[in-house]
């Protein structure tokens, strides 16, 4: 089983387990793709897709957030805790085992496009927060791991920051190739 990654300065982990974020974009890493064929780079770049379709794939999260959240309920009560308050995984998510993950994702389409080929209706499903309490105006932005929060007027100029704080300054505007991510929470 694979893992993946949310950002959770952003709160995108969260939004994951709360259901509101059901979609992903992850940048096309041009180095996995070994033959592109005139006229089929979106079907040679899906063969490089990292994750398929009906593929169960484990939320990453910290052994600590993990026992903190599940105490004796989560998979690391049941082996040896000592090992695992110890290990890198303990305070990093980048460092654990899968199949000790609680939370796990179905990966129900995939499909692949230019990053500012997203819909506004997209951009909500990546997680976006909608703020309604701001007037006749609706709000749309992220909340922040420290309660903090960023809303722009519209789905794609809060998606194009978030993006770029993501993934890196720029990236909205170099418009990439990027693996488009359709998934349900699994029970």
């Amino acid at each position: 089983m694979q893992k993946i990654m949310f950002n959770d300065r952003f709160g995108l982990t969260k939004a994951v387990l709360e259901g509101r974020k059901t979609m992903t974009r992850r940048l096309v890493n041009l180095n996995r793709v070994s033959t592109l064929i005139p006229g089929r780079v979106k079907e040679c770049y899906l063969d490089c897709s990292p994750f398929k379709v009906g593929e169960v794939v484990a939320v990453a999260q910290s052994y600590k957030e993990i026992r903190e959240k599940y105490g004796i309920r989560s998979p690391i009560e049941y082996i040896n805790r000592d090992r695992y308050e110890k290990s890198a995984g303990w305070n990093n998510k980048m460092f654990v085992r899968a199949s000790l993950m609680p939370n796990k994702i179905r990966i129900t389409k995939v499909r692949i496009e230019r990053l500012q080929d997203i819909s506004d209706e997209d951009c909500i499903r990546e997680g976006l927060a909608v703020d309604k309490e701001s007037g006749s105006l609706s709000l749309y932005g992220w909340e922040r791991a420290d309660k903090s929060g960023e809303f722009f007027a519209t789905p794609q100029l809060a998606f194009a920051a978030l993006i770029d704080k993501v993934s890196g300054k720029g990236v909205w505007k170099s418009n990439p190739w990027v693996f488009v991510y359709e998934f349900e929470l699994v029970k």
